[in-house]
């Protein structure tokens, strides 16, 4: 009874692999190849839907900022017209900086028509805009301790060049130990101020009062600062025997490179001034560094007279 069952049982297992197998035989059916021409349509399909959904996705985001922008439902960004559009902008870049001259020579056609329009034409400033920043401008100038007392013998000598040849108003503040300047109704020059102010700065540096007023004069006038140490650094009887160098006896070697170089100088301990032109500044800055440096006296005057001699040749 056992082996007939299990005989029966294997043959209709083997009955129900075989109707399988004619049932997948015949439901089966060959896989079918696309065309070319059906894969570029739907290539160009997913194209235009990507880029639809792209500017369809950037409008969402930026909804908030432009409420008013619809997207039309016909719109369409084809492949041909980006390439149209890139190669637009390549020839635009690529043109001759010629083609894009603009002509400045305007036709008289076109200048008659802009002067009739009145564009051409301003009306002149009034005074009152011209004067209106002087009238805010003021300069107070420190004066060291040691230059007090001079500038109360030199006051008048100071306060009259700054009223009358520059037109300001002018006091001396002894608190504070300075002097204070500010422009007025009678101040003509812009530039009068800063002259002024140049002016009192020359004479606390120890410049003479005759010597600094040409600070008010001249235009091409300034003052050089430097100290010994820029040029060498030197202590003690080292340092003494270079001023006395650049003084000489009884002040000769200065007086000598002031008329050669047609400058003024003050030696003020360690601190040199030099008021001049720019190149008769630079002529008696040389004469000083070389006698800071230890050239003799008489080398020097060499050749100042040298450069003397070549000055008076250009004058002439």
């Amino acid at each position: 009874m056992a082996s007939a069952a299990t005989e029966t049982f294997s043959n209709s297992l083997q009955s129900t692999k075989k109707r399988t197998r004619r049932g997948l035989s015949k439901n089966k059916k060959p896989a079918r190849i696309p065309s070319e021409a059906e894969l570029d349509v739907d290539e160009d399909s997913a194209l235009q839907e990507n880029n639809r959904v792209g500017i369809v996705s950037a409008l969402e985001e930026n909804e908030d900022r432009h409420p008013l922008v619809e997207l039309p439902e016909n719109i369409v960004v084809s492949i041909a017209q980006a390439e149209a559009a890139a190669a637009a902008m390549d020839e635009n870049e690529g043109m001759d900086g010629e083609e894009m001259l603009i002509d400045t020579e305007a036709s008289p056609e076109m200048s008659k028509k802009v002067q009739d329009a009145g564009g051409g034409t301003f009306p002149p400033l009034p005074a009152s805009a011209q004067s209106s920043a002087l009238r805010s401008e003021t300069r107070r100038i420190p004066i060291p301790p040691h230059r007090m007392t001079p500038l109360k013998k030199d006051w008048v000598n100071i306060f009259v060049p700054l009223t009358e040849m520059a037109g300001l108003q002018v006091r001396m503040n002894v608190h504070r130990r300075c002097v204070e300047m500010r422009t007025s109704k009678a101040t003509k020059e812009t530039g009068a101020l800063q002259k002024g102010a140049d002016f009192v700065k020359a004479y606390a540096l120890g410049f003479d009062v005759n010597d600094a007023i040409a600070l008010l004069r001249m235009d091409d006038l300034y003052i050089d600062t430097f100290e010994i140490k820029d040029v060498k650094t030197l202590h003690g009887d080292h340092l003494s025997r270079a001023i006395g160098r650049i003084a000489g006896q009884d002040g000769k070697t200065k007086f000598t490179i002031e008329n050669a170089s047609r400058t003024r100088i003050v030696l003020a301990e360690t601190k040199i001034h030099i008021l001049g032109s720019f190149q008769n500044i630079k002529i008696a800055r040389d004469a000083i560094v070389s006698l800071i440096l230890g050239s003799p006296p008489g080398k020097v005057y060499a050749s100042l007279r040298t450069i003397g001699a070549r000055m008076k040749q250009r004058a002439i």
